[in-house]
């Protein structure tokens, strides 16, 4: 009886290399690792001895025979990514460990205390006698692993236990309250620190640019969850949940997330981490229906399939998708089983996918009022991709509430280059480009790409680098 991997995956790889036997994929070293929803147990390599369990810090790993009903579709997922032959050696290469030539000189500061920060610090921290000075322009520390993940998503938060463990080292200082580039300069990082790593994320959102986008009632999905997870800059923020309906443009994970706790019922919150402004607000709401629309087609939706199996495992809200678009997809497309039959509840609150739509206006006089669509097609291009292109026909919905999720990016960083096309900021292997000394990590090194345990192998490669340049002298 194998072990299986579940909605909560992190994708940190601690399980990879707990594995006495090479079945868990894809390891940090395989070309798709950066761009799977998560990683899978083989189940006939599988040996069954559970040391991937101990090694999750995010508790994801399961014996099959402890699954409850909403997770045994990833019995299937996980054997399903083993179907073609997967040629893999009798263990997983270990990532060697650092060497520096002077161990107890080494000083890094790293700005920022999130995921890809607290990674990059963990690793410097493996040095021998090395240290690390952490700044954090907010009151608290954790950054996207605090601020940014659903307050319900309770084992996924559980990888915080690991930062506060990594922070515990004496060898590490973290200052918060200190923004870098306004308190700090980075010369003055320079002075007196070996090297500096930016791990400052992708905290702006990609704007929605359509006539009404800055009408009351219309705002970021980004700062709906900063504002419901207790973000101190949004706790004064309010919204207007007084309408039956919401409407969120975009259908990615952070999409789905806020639609879930728009339509969850406030009762299961109260037992969260939810803010508790939000809570009482949530309490009051009268949105019973929200609506997430793609410019494209289902078989291109942004969002994962463990989170779309979250979405769909709620007792009190029914997900629903027109039976045209659940034909878009092969049967074999695990959103085809998930999606398919799902149960239609008298009373529940309702969470409605909708497809090849893209906004066009946002209408009201004083607040919003409804939100124009244009409908789209899907036409082959030359290059083999898919693109959408009007049919000329449009659609109005009305709502009270418009959230955008159409993606995050980086903001410049002060003193540094900036690529304003991609929001991130050039590099080489972390290297910043033509600033000595200089290093980045996570989504400001490589945009808002992958999940939280991403950040781990981003962040060892970053310091590999910067270790290398020491190494070589090339920080004196």
């Amino acid at each position: 009886m194998p072990h299986v991997i579940t909605q909560s995956c992190c994708s940190d790889a601690s399980c990879v290399y707990a594995c006495p036997v090479n079945c868990i994929h894809p390891t940090p070293d395989e070309p798709d690792f950066h761009t799977a929803e998560m990683l899978y147990i083989d189940p006939v390599e599988c040996v069954d001895c559970g040391a991937c369990v101990t090694a999750c810090p995010v508790d994801a790993i399961k014996h099959d025979g402890s699954l409850n009903p909403a997770e045994r579709i990833f019995l299937e997922l996980n054997a399903d990514f083993y179907t073609e032959p997967r040629p893999r050696p009798l263990l997983a290469p270990v990532v060697p460990p650092l060497q520096v030539r002077a161990p107890g000189a080494l000083r890094v500061a790293i700005v920022g205390s999130g995921p890809a920060a607290m990674y990059a610090a963990d690793e410097v921290l493996t040095i021998p006698a090395a240290r690390v000075r952490m700044y954090e322009r907010l009151p608290q520390p954790g950054g996207l692993s605090r601020f940014g993940v659903a307050p319900d998503h309770q084992r996924t938060r559980a990888v915080s236990r690991q930062f506060d463990a990594i922070r515990t080292n004496p060898r590490l200082e973290l200052l918060t309250g200190v923004e870098v580039g306004t308190d700090l300069m980075h010369q003055q990082l320079l002075a007196e620190h070996d090297a500096v790593i930016y791990a400052v994320g992708a905290s702006a959102d990609r704007p929605l640019d359509v006539p009404g986008a800055e009408l009351p009632g219309v705002t970021s999905a980004t700062e709906f969850v900063a504002w419901y997870n207790g973000h101190p800059d949004f706790t004064d923020r309010s919204f207007d949940l007084s309408s039956r309906r919401a409407v969120i443009v975009g259908n990615g994970n952070v999409a789905l997330d806020v639609a879930r706790i728009l339509t969850t019922d406030p009762d299961r919150l109260a037992a969260t981490d939810i803010a508790p402004h939000a809570l009482k607000a949530l309490q009051q709401s009268k949105i019973d229906e929200v609506i997430a629309v793609g410019r494209r087609g289902l078989a291109q939706s942004a969002f994962t399939v463990p989170e779309l199996v979250g979405v769909t495992s709620m007792p009190d809200v029914d997900v629903v998708i027109s039976e045209s678009e659940l034909k878009s997809l092969p049967d074999t497309d695990p959103r085809a089983r998930i999606l398919r039959d799902l149960p239609r509840r008298p009373g529940n609150r309702r969470i409605v996918l909708e497809y090849l739509q893209s906004p066009t206006a946002i209408v009201g006089e004083s607040a919003v009022r409804s939100v124009e669509f244009a409908r789209n097609e899907l036409v082959a291009a030359a290059d083999g991709t898919v693109r959408v292109k009007p049919t000329g026909e449009l659609r109005t919905v009305a709502t009270g509430l418009v959230l955008t999720s159409i993606g995050y990016r980086g903001r410049p960083v002060a003193d540094l280059p900036f690529d304003d096309v991609d929001g991130t900021v050039p590099h080489t292997a972390g290297r910043v480009n033509g600033i000595r000394a200089t290093y980045v990590a996570g989504w400001i090194k490589r945009g808002p790409t992958g999940f939280i345990g991403t950040n781990k192998s981003c962040a060892q490669e970053t310091v590999r680098s910067l270790v290398a340049d020491y190494n070589s002298g090339l920080l004196a």
